[in-house]
């Protein structure tokens, strides 16, 4: 999924200083617009390291929209209060930062035994040299489909690797498809978070949410394939040399480690079909786990089913399964499993901390009342209802970040629109899928999406902009069109 902190809900703040100026919605508004303005002038332009200019325009904007030095940054007596800087930083990686930990250490795993090789020579083989970032779009489309976007990234990210150095062009070319893929699927499809939630307020059946979900996302990420192949052809980036220099090291660790263990190095490739139950194994967890969550009663099968799929555990499995598979079984030790997963760790932290601060500015924003502004300025708008939902969905999303908010928050405000309306259940799931493009637009510095892509493609601030945040409106726009030409003969 596309990350940002889902705070818990914040009391109203007491307006005050800039507010009373100019006005309560107004002032809000306002203050939001300077907000991200300001963020995007510190990062771009005067090169800020991305994790203080989050961390100081986040405190900027929510004292400027009148929350108390209290609910921003809690009381002596912590027991008594969790402020709004903790309760973003810790939501968003209190999911993020395990997940980003047991995804890098499989990613090096795979990566140090040659397995991220082997599986990307054979997607090559298949699709050829030249359709090699189709072959990486398809892959984002059929692994999106059960797992979560964040999972999809740190799972798929080394192949994505392997196939630049492979090739020697860029990793955007190979990096976007995949990201279109994985983002498409979280957008439009069941069993994702958002437009199941969605579909539960609307009173829409699962199996129409599919069928439009597929009819609006293919050309959709059709779409998006098309400007991921030109931009990856204008923008050079290498592969994350922190990352190269972890697998090097990783490397090296392992060769000395079995020189000195007596252990000969093992030449035999590794099996495309371990490398593939590895990668799977998670994927197929995650899948079994979401779809018993809506076809079976609460049952202690269940329960089991969901807790072997749980993220954590599931990706546990995986690695566990990679340490003997690929390592243990292959002559290593364990100290050099232990020396491999260490080195991947090193690049981690940077990453952790930027994400979180992303996830306190969408915190700021969500409490400080921007996100209920931006939905009061578009509620009685006279505009054809598919359009509105698209519309209201796209300001929450840019407002603050999260894909997930932005639907669900969306859906509760247009719901009583088309309530009475005599629509149909088809008709009712484009308006979903409306609202559903509209959640993903402008993935920016308040995503925390757009953070990993970045710093786990080594791509800067300024490309990311350019080749993801396009990437993703590309994606929401051609979405929105396919919803609305649909729904004039559905």
């Amino acid at each position: 999924m596309l990350l940002a902190a889902d705070a818990p809900p914040q009391t109203p703040p007491h307006t005050g200083g800039f507010l009373l100026i100019l006005g309560g919605t107004g002032g809000l508004l306002t203050v939001a617009a300077l907000g991200i303005a300001l963020l995007l002038f510190l990062i771009i332009k005067v090169r800020i390291q991305p994790f203080v200019a989050l961390l100081g325009v986040s405190i900027a904007v929510g004292l400027a929209a009148g929350l108390s030095v209290t609910e921003l940054f809690g009381t002596v007596q912590r027991s008594t209060s969790v402020s709004m800087i903790e309760s973003g930083m810790g939501g968003i990686l209190g999911h993020v930062a395990i997940i980003i930990g047991l995804g890098t250490m499989l990613g090096a795993i795979l990566e140090v035994s040659g397995g991220a090789e082997v599986l990307s020579a054979r997607l090559l083989n298949l699709f050829g040299e030249k359709r090699a970032p189709l072959a990486m779009g398809v892959t984002g489309v059929i692994f999106g489909i059960p797992v979560f976007f964040d999972v999809g990234i740190f799972v798929l990210a080394p192949i994505v690797y392997a196939a630049t150095k492979r090739s020697g062009k860029s990793i955007v070319l190979y990096a976007m498809p995949l990201l279109a893929g994985l983002s498409m699927t979280h957008a439009f499809l069941p069993p994702h978070p958002g437009p199941v939630a969605a579909a539960g307020l609307f009173h829409v059946d699962l199996g129409w949410m599919i069928l439009m979900g597929a009819l609006v996302g293919i050309p959709a990420v059709l779409a998006a394939w098309v400007y991921a192949a030109w931009i990856g052809k204008r923008l050079y980036v290498e592969v994350p040399q922190d990352m190269l220099e972890a697998a090097e090291e990783a490397k090296a660790a392992v060769a000395e480690e079995q020189r000195a263990a007596g252990v000969a190095p093992q030449e035999a490739p590794v099996g495309l079909g371990t490398v593939l139950a590895i990668i799977g194994t998670p994927l197929v967890l995650i899948l079994l786990a979401t779809f018993s969550s809506i076809a079976l009663d609460p049952s202690t099968g269940r329960s089991v089913i969901e807790f072997f799929g749980h993220p954590f555990v599931a990706l546990t499995i995986a690695l566990l399964l990679a340490y003997y598979l690929l390592g243990l079984r292959r002559g290593w030790s364990r100290q050099s499993l232990e020396r491999v997963s260490t080195a991947s760790l090193k690049p981690v932290g940077n990453i952790l901390l930027v994400v979180g601060a992303g996830g306190v500015f969408g915190a700021v924003l969500k409490g400080s009342g921007i996100a209920d502004a931006l939905a009061d300025t578009f509620h009685d708008v006279g505009l054809p209802v598919i359009l509105l939902a698209w519309l209201i969905s796209v300001v929450l999303r840019v407002a603050q970040g999260s894909a997930t908010v932005a639907i669900v928050t969306t859906a509760g405000i247009v719901v009583p629109l088309v309530e009475g309306q005599g629509f149909s259940q088809a008709h009712l799931a484009l308006i979903i899928m409306a609202i559903s493009a509209g959640s993903i637009f402008a993935s920016h510095v308040n995503d925390g999406g757009f953070w990993m892509v970045a710093k786990y493609f080594g791509i800067s601030e300024r490309d990311t902009l350019k080749s993801w945040t396009v990437l993703e409106t590309v994606l929401s726009v051609a979405g929105f069109v396919v919803a609305a030409l649909l729904s004039l003969v559905i």
